[in-house]
C-alpha cells in the first residue's frame, strides 16, 4: 500500500501565504518575491496567496503562483476599520474573509502556512486557520519585515491582540526578512523562550532584475532621471510636493525626475500634481507601474519614503538614494532609514510635519548631491542580501520535516 505522505510529496510542495492588508503595496510586494523564489528553487512546487489588495491583479506573477482576492477593508485615521468596497458592515466583511481563508487552506491543503506581519491576522481572522493547519500538522511560519515600530508601542500592541502565546501555540518558526545589526524587531518583548529560540534572521530579499521589462515611453525628459518613488501613495503627498517645489523654483537641478505617484493616492492629489507636472519641462510622472525595478534600473538616484521593499530595491540594483521616511502610524521607515544611513547605505532627509518645514532649497540642494552620494555596495555587511536563498533553505527544511502527528499544545513545541 502506498504511504500517504510520499503521495503527498509526489504531488509536489504546496505552500500558503497569507498577506492582511489592503492598502498599500508593502505586503503584497513582499510575499510576491517570496513566492518566486519558492517556486524558481523547486519545480514542482506551488503557492497561493491570499491577499486583500484591490489591485494584486495588475501585477504579474510566475508559473505556479496565484492568489485569491478576500474582501477588503482600509483603517481609517481614528484607528477603526471600515469594509473597502463592499456595502458590508466591517465585522461582516471580518467574517467573510476568515470563513474565505479557512476554506481556501482547506481545499489547498498546503505543506507550509507563512504568515506575513501579522501573527493572528488582521482582528484575530487567521486564528481559526492556525488551528485547522495545526490539527493537519501543518508547519506554519510568522514572517517579520526588519522592522515592525517603537518596541514600547509593538509591546502594547501585541499584548492587546494576544500574540505572545501563539506564537508558542502556532508557529514553528519566525523568520525576519533582514540582518540583526540593522534592527532586531522583537527586542524587548518578553518572548516565551520556545518561540525566541525558532527566530532566524534571513536577510534583505534581493530583487531580481526584471527578465522582459516593460517598455518606458518617456515623453518629455530622458535617461538617466531621478527616480521618485512613494509606494502605493496613500502617505507620499508631501514628498512629492517637496520634490515638486524644488524643480519649481531651482531650473539647475542636474538630472530630471520621474515620479511614480502609486496607486492608492487621491484621484483629486494626482490631479493637483499631475497639472503641476505639465509646467516642468524636467519632470514627468505616472500614476503607477507595475515593474518599479526596472523603473529603479534606469535611475541615477532614487527618492524614497524608507519602505522595506523600496530599501530592498535600493540594496538590489546599488542605487544612491534619499530617504524621507514617515513618522506616523509608525515609525517603522523613520528606524529603517535612520539606521541605514548610521551605515552609509542611504542618506536620510526628515519631512517635518509643517509645509514650512519643507524648504525648496534643501530638496533642491539633496537633488543636486544626490549623484554624489557613496553607492550601499562601498559598505560591506555580509550576508545583506542574502533573505531570499535563505527563506527558501529554511522553507525547505520545514518541508523535509514533513507534518506532525497531532495538534501541538500551547507551550509544547520544542
Amino acid at each position: 500500500m502506498a504511504d500517504p505522505e510520499m503521495a503527498e510529496r509526489r504531488r509536489g510542495a504546496r505552500i500558503l501565504i497569507y498577506s492582511h492588508d489592503s492598502f498599500g503595496l508593502g505586503h503584497l510586494r513582499r510575499c510576491r518575491e517570496i513566492a518566486h523564489a519558492l517556486v524558481e528553487a523547486d519545480a514542482e512546487a506551488s503557492v497561493l496567496i491570499l491577499s486583500g489588495s484591490p489591485i494584486i491583479g495588475s501585477f504579474d506573477f510566475r508559473s505556479r503562483v496565484d492568489f485569491v482576492r478576500i474582501p477588503g477593508v482600509i483603517k481609517l485615521r481614528n484607528g477603526e476599520y471600515t469594509s473597502l468596497t463592499l456595502p458590508l458592515a466591517v465585522e461582516d466583511t471580518l467574517s467573510l474573509r476568515g470563513s474565505i481563508i479557512k476554506h481556501t487552506a482547506d481545499v489547498f491543503d498546503p505543506d507550509l502556512f507563512i504568515v506575513d506581519k501579522e501573527p493572528l491576522g488582521l482582528r484575530g481572522e487567521v486564528t481559526p486557520t492556525l488551528g485547522l493547519m495545526n490539527q493537519r500538522g501543518v508547519p506554519c511560519v510568522l514572517g517579520l519585515r526588519d522592522v515592525m515600530d517603537d518596541p514600547e508601542m509593538l509591546a502594547h500592541e501585541w499584548e492587546r491582540k494576544h500574540v505572545l502565546p501563539a506564537l508558542s501555540q502556532y508557529y514553528d518558526d519566525i523568520w525576519i526578512y533582514g540582518l540583526p545589526q540593522i534592527c532586531e524587531p522583537l527586542a524587548g518583548l518578553d518572548l516565551p523562550p520556545s518561540a525566541a529560540k525558532r527566530i532566524s534572521y534571513t536577510g534583505y530579499l534581493r530583487r531580481p532584475a526584471a527578465a522582459a521589462p516593460q517598455p518606458l515611453y518617456l515623453e518629455k525628459i530622458a535617461e538617466p532621471y531621478v527616480l521618485v518613488t512613494v509606494g502605493g501613495g496613500g502617505d507620499g503627498e508631501a514628498i512629492v510636493d517637496w520634490v515638486l517645489s524644488a524643480y519649481e523654483t531651482d531650473r539647475s537641478i542636474p538630472h530630471p525626475a520621474l515620479i511614480v505617484l502609486g496607486p492608492f493616492m487621491s484621484s483629486e492629489q494626482q490631479a493637483d500634481f499631475m497639472a503641476r507636472v505639465n509646467r516642468l519641462d524636467q519632470v514627468e510622472a505616472l500614476t503607477f507601474h507595475p515593474q518599479v525595478e526596472s523603473l529603479m534600473q534606469r535611475a541615477v538616484g532614487v527618492v524614497c519614503m524608507g519602505g522595506y521593499n523600496t530599501f530592498c530595491e535600493v540594496l538590489s540594483f546599488d542605487k544612491r538614494a534619499l530617504m524621507i521616511p514617515r513618522t506616523e502610524p509608525r515609525l517603522e521607515q523613520h528606524m529603517r532609514a535612520a539606521r541605514a544611513q548610521d551605515l552609509g547605505l542611504v542618506r536620510m532627509l526628515e519631512a517635518g510635519q509643517k509645509e514650512h518645514d519643507r524648504s525648496p532649497k534643501t530638496m533642491a540642494t539633496a537633488l543636486k548631491g544626490l549623484p554624489h552620494q557613496s553607492r550601499p555596495i562601498e559598505r560591506v555587511i555580509p550576508g545583506l542580501l542574502d533573505g531570499s536563498d535563505n527563506v527558501v533553505r529554511l522553507a525547505e527544511q520545514c518541508l523535509a520535516r514533513g507534518r506532525r502527528p497531532q495538534l501541538a499544545t500551547a507551550g509544547t513545541r520544542g
